[in-house]
């Protein structure tokens, strides 16, 4: 073999080693990223946690699902998010261009068909991880979900747990008889009514005991009342939400941008969108 030959050889085997290195780092990378992050359980602080580098290896960007399918995608898992309390938001869907708005009284996020998300507040945190998931074709997104799945302000309840607080309060009522009969058994010992206050009598004990059963009554009689008025103050503070996002008057927040037909993607128009994994 001539001299030109033995170094294309070597060319060749220089040329295939570092490609062959590189893929398996690559392999081994892959590894520990789906060993380290639970991809069923995504979520944002996952998100802040990985690297671009571990980015690049767990998404494939030739896989992703884009256009309006990921829109689609993204509108229901959104709906479903909110409609287990998961996220506080109002989801609406623009067909010219086609974009999903997610906004509450705290922020915005709006989703472009190229995944792509812009916005501000704890809405864009909570939109893209949504968005990162969705566009994985692993992911299932809820086939049924509600088309309103924020209530009405005025169909908020007070607060739950009424059957907790009610039986709270049948074992307060308990300990108060208990307490006070036996407050009314010492007083009675004391002055010799219907027979009691004879030898073997522990006042003591009736009264300590009396005092002590009065006193855990009081405590859970005050740790009902505290509950129903948490419950009262967040269902009220939970309407002032839904109300600031327009539930009752249908006007948004004044910082979220309308979606009209004309509003293109220009640089003067918007901040640069976040692309995923950026």
């Amino acid at each position: 073999m001539s001299d030109s030959s033995d170094e294309q050889v070597r060319a060749g085997q220089d040329a295939d080693g570092p490609t062959e290195t590189a893929s398996e780092d690559v392999e081994t990378l892959r590894k520990q990223v789906e060993e380290k992050y639970d991809f069923d359980d995504f979520g944002p602080a996952d998100m802040a946690e990985m690297t671009a580098e571990e980015w690049d290896v767990a998404f494939d960007e030739g896989s992703w699902i884009t256009g309006e399918e990921l829109l689609a995608r993204v509108e229901r898992d959104l709906r479903s998010r909110v409609a287990t309390r998961d996220v506080f938001a109002r989801i609406e869907r623009s067909g010219n261009p086609p974009r999903v708005l997610a906004y509450s009284d705290e922020g915005y996020a709006i989703v472009y068909p190229d995944g792509s998300v812009e916005g501000e507040g704890t809405v864009l945190r909570d939109v893209k991880p949504t968005v990162a998931l969705c566009s994985m074709d692993s992911y299932e997104v809820p086939e049924s979900v509600p088309d309103n799945p924020l209530p009405e302000p005025s169909t908020v309840p007070e607060g739950g747990g009424e059957l907790g607080n009610r039986m709270l309060q049948v074992i307060a009522g308990v300990q108060l008889l208990a307490g006070v009969a036996m407050l009314a058994g010492a007083v009675f010992a004391l002055v010799g009514v219907f027979g009691l206050g004879g030898p073997g009598t522990n006042i003591e004990f009736l009264v300590v005991g009396g005092l002590a059963f009065v006193g855990v009554s009081l405590v859970l009689f005050f740790t009902v009342a505290n509950a129903r008025l948490s419950d009262k103050f967040r269902a009220e503070e939970y309407r002032d939400r839904l109300r600031a996002i327009g539930l009752e008057d249908g006007e948004r927040p004044d910082f979220v941008p309308e979606l009209t037909p004309d509003d293109d993607r220009g640089d003067g128009d918007r901040e640069d969108a976040d692309e995923l994994g950026a």
